[in-house]
């Protein structure tokens, strides 16, 4: 995401979150503490539609990362980057597979982070990580007018 020049040749303000976890019992539910908190910081209040959306992407990725990759990725890194009119969400693990995103091809987990990627006007886009050492799902979200 690249930052625009706003009014007065301010730029608007966009806001990072990162988090590594080891691939361990527990990984989903401090994912989704952890960006439950970073969402707060960045003016997303809990418990509404929007938020809740984000929360089941991340636990929708982190779970596939600990269900398809754990035996070829011992840590996951999860980030929300926010800005103007956006919120994107990445989960990275060193597993180099890319899934198919074909609708026919995705399971259940994948199929409603689509589902919600759609719903907030966004999309979900897999690809591999430099060098081949693993690879990222992003899901880009446009949250609606009033979200924060």
């Amino acid at each position: 995401m690249r930052p625009v020049a706003a009014a007065g040749g301010r730029r608007p303000e966009v806001r990072h979150f990162h988090l590594t976890l080891s691939l361990e019992r527990g990984a989903v539910t401090a994912a989704r503490h952890d960006v439950t908190a970073a969402l707060a910081e960045f003016g997303y209040p809990s418990h509404t539609a929007f938020s809740d959306a984000v929360l089941l992407v991340v636990s929708e990725l982190v779970t596939n990362v600990v269900q398809h990759a754990a035996d070829r990725s011992p840590t996951l890194d999860v980030g929300v980057t926010a800005g103007p009119g956006e919120l994107v969400i990445t989960v990275e693990d060193r597993d180099p597979r890319i899934p198919d995103l074909a609708p026919a091809a995705v399971g259940g987990g994948l199929r409603v982070v689509t589902e919600l990627a759609t719903e907030y006007g966004g999309s979900l886009v897999a690809q591999p990580l430099p060098l081949g050492e693993g690879k990222s799902m992003q899901v880009r979200l446009l949250p609606p007018v009033g979200a924060r």
